[in-house]
């Protein structure tokens, strides 16, 4: 993690190269966290218990607790960097021991007391698990509808009465942050959030529901909670006062929804890997199909599209930092746009191996778990079309106002590594407020004169796409906006994040070239990710050069014989 000026974060860079020695090299048979004993525990439907113990010892659970209480959460960018070694390896280990303790603590940064803080953080400092609880399967998505409630009882407690289901580590948990009505009265303010240490719980209570079977994250403990009428204290509810349920969670969606979807490009990456190896070891008609052109290409094109969701998730986890009154808007935005470009881009993947992605074992055996693994990434509060759900109201403001505003961010939010404040959680607000300096910038690079050539006309493209945009978000109506908006609107904010995703990959290229990395230096990964990206809101990128394709898988192959990454740090790996 090296920042502009060429400084190093020591403790960060410090975690990072410890958590990378601890898993070792995949590849290695005996290695009792590789890939043959991860496949293992998946085909028994276990966590990976080799797995957890290295994250035990490696202190996992700092890296989710700010530094004033103790842990190591200082950079959004820094976590997900953390977190994604964790995906790229394990992604049941990612959502069951990282995520899944992340999401709850996290609400209670955002809206916790003294003592809720501090007892959040007493509880993963010393190993223990957190669990959120949203989800009610009558209500999918619309968690403002949830009937589970936390309504006052004749001594002042709180009484719990209802379920919750599809949460991970259920019954492992020591905390909890349940989402309940405490109100009957209708309207957005009649739902809070409550922490909840199961200690602090009468003797039988919750009830444990069955777990829920699962083709992807199989070894993650997804089970269900049913409390009847079970007495809390009164003081577990999160925020100033009862009723901010909705409000907390839109403000801390902003940090998961952006930090979720970075962290699986893990599982992209050791896609990439197990392909190329794959590509290398297969011959076909006396070569391998790593010299076929149209491997080549799927290889070219998938490592672009990593690429991408590394700029848009980086760019985004920095404006958590630099821009907090914002990131409601370009959250909601990454999460629809990482998701689905990683779920794409394994799919592709998928048709380079053929039948062997099918087979649960073998060398190639890992892939087809990854693949299973990732397709959680879409589902829950963080499902892709309730982020397109919350960008859309928001669009016609910007087309009227905010986008007319040339203001630009600050340059730091490009810079990769560059230092950054701390988290403000008590500034993450629900609504943008009609500003995007984001969009501002995509107008500043098409001026600067460092474009040329390739690159120049495809930043044109995609001035002319965000212009369609801005006319057409002008012209939704109130019905445009609501729960039954119609699917061209729906759209359109869809298009918006692919236009936010081109002005990330333009303005890293622009804000880096002077880093030592010869490759992001160079502009033809840059005017790969925006050709890939005019292609998908169905502009005309032009015909790419055979010269970029194999530019492009030449380095894919590259990385996987040096054991290096393929993201954006480019960082060498063990094996």
């Amino acid at each position: 993690m090296i920042d502009g000026t060429g400084s190093r974060d020591a403790p960060a860079a410090a975690s990072l190269a410890d958590l990378e020695r601890r898993f070792g090299d995949p590849w290695d048979p005996g290695n009792p966290t590789g890939h043959a004993a991860v496949l293992a525990a998946d085909e028994a439907g276990e966590m990976l218990a080799a797995g957890e113990r290295l994250l035990d010892d490696h202190g996992l659970n700092a890296e989710f607790v700010p530094p004033e209480l103790g842990g190591r959460l200082t950079r959004l960018d820094h976590l997900i960097e953390v977190m994604r070694v964790v995906f790229r390896h394990d992604p049941c280990l990612g959502l069951g021991y990282g995520a899944s303790s992340l999401i709850p603590a996290v609400n209670v940064w955002t809206a916790g007391d003294e003592r809720q803080r501090r007892r959040m953080a007493d509880v993963l400092l010393a190993g223990g698990r957190a669990v959120s609880g949203y989800h009610e399967l009558a209500h999918g998505n619309d968690f403002a509808r949830a009937e589970f409630s936390a309504l006052p009882g004749a001594d002042g407690r709180l009484r719990l009465n209802g379920r919750k289901e599809v949460i991970a580590n259920a019954r492992r948990a020591e905390a909890m942050v349940l989402f309940a009505r405490t109100s009957a009265a209708p309207g957005s303010r009649s739902h809070s959030q409550l922490f909840v240490e199961k200690a602090d719980l009468p003797a039988g209570a919750p009830v444990h529901l069955p777990r829920f079977h699962s083709a992807g994250m199989r070894g993650v403990q997804l089970g269900g909670l049913e409390f009847r009428d079970c007495p809390i204290p009164a003081n577990t509810v999160l925020g100033a006062a009862p009723g901010l349920g909705v409000e907390t969670a839109l403000r801390s969606f902003q940090v998961t929804r952006t930090a979720l979807p970075a962290m699986t490009a893990g599982i992209l990456e050791t896609g990439l890997e197990v392909t190329a190896r794959f590509a290398e070891e297969r011959v076909l008609y006396g070569r391998s199909l790593a010299e076929m052109p149209y491997i080549r290409s799927i290889l070219a094109d998938a490592f672009t599209d990593l690429l991408i969701c590394d700029c848009l998730a980086t760019v985004t986890a920095r404006s958590v930092h630099l821009l907090p009154g914002e990131t409601s808007l370009y959250a909601s935005a990454a999460k629809y746009f990482v998701a689905t470009l990683l779920m794409d881009a394994m799919d592709a993947l998928s048709r380079v191996l053929g039948a062997q992605f099918y087979l649960r074992d073998g060398g190639y055996g890992i892939f087809q778990k990854h693949l299973r693994d990732l397709a959680p990434a879409g589902f829950g509060h963080t499902a892709r079309v309730a982020c397109l759900s919350t960008v859309l109201p928001q669009l016609p403001r910007l087309a009227r106002k905010g986008w007319l505003d040339d203001t630009q961010p600050p340059a730091g939010v490009f810079r990769l590594g560059a230092d950054l404040p701390p988290l403000p959680f008590e500034r993450l607000s629900v609504g943008s407020g009609g500003r995007d300096s984001l969009s501002a910038s995509l107008a500043a690079a098409l001026g600067s004169p460092q474009l040329d050539g390739e690159l120049r006309r495809l930043v044109s493209v995609i001035a002319v796409e965000q212009a369609d945009v801005r006319r057409e978000c002008a012209a939704l109506t109130p019905a445009d906006l609501s729960v039954t908006a119609r699917p061209e609107a729906l759209r359109l904010a869809a298009r918006y994040a692919a236009v936010l995703a081109a002005t990330a990959c333009v303005n890293v290229w622009l804000h880096n070239r002077e880093r030592h990395d010869a490759f992001l230096s160079d502009p033809h990964w840059a005017v790969a990710a925006l050709g890939r990206i005019a292609e998908r809101v169905g502009r005309d990128p032009g015909q790419r050069s055979r010269h970029l394709t194999e530019r492009l898988s030449a380095e894919v192959l590259a990385r996987h014989r040096d054991r290096r990454g393929f993201g954006l740090s480019n960082r060498r790996l063990p094996g």
